[in-house]
């Protein structure tokens, strides 16, 4: 079970970001799919959820408006589009494979994780 990240990197405040994660299809595409961040000295927050389909999306307040989840089960992928990036979105952000086909919030909900890729917004 492998789950992969990338697409981190440093921009300025106000620029954009698209997130990728990749996974083995046989834990992604009958699976919910979360993004996840850590900030230095702080707990792993839920930023975005997708259902196993994309019929059904989940975000963390501060992002909506800003973030987009989608995903592409014939490629095995989810992205994260991120736009209007504030300093505070400065993470390690982590894709996660949930326990169900729905959408969730809760890491008690996911059990595959893959490697986090660092997001830094610099003002």
């Amino acid at each position: 079970v492998q789950l992969q990240a990338s697409g981190g990197g440093s921009v300025q405040a106000g620029g954009s970001l698209r997130l990728s994660c990749v996974a083995s299809r046989r834990t992604f595409t009958n699976n919910g799919v979360g993004w996840f961040r850590q900030a230095p000295g702080k707990e792993r927050e839920f930023v975005a959820g997708i259902s196993w389909n994309g019929g059904s999306t989940l975000y963390k307040e501060s992002v909506k408006g800003r973030f987009t989840i989608s995903r592409d089960n014939g490629k095995s992928m989810v992205y994260l589009q991120m736009n209007s990036l504030k300093s505070e979105d400065t993470a390690v952000y982590y894709c996660a494979a949930a326990r169900t086909a729905a959408v969730a919030n809760q890491k008690a909900s996911y059990n595959y994780w893959g490697q986090g890729t660092l997001v830094t917004v610099s003002s």
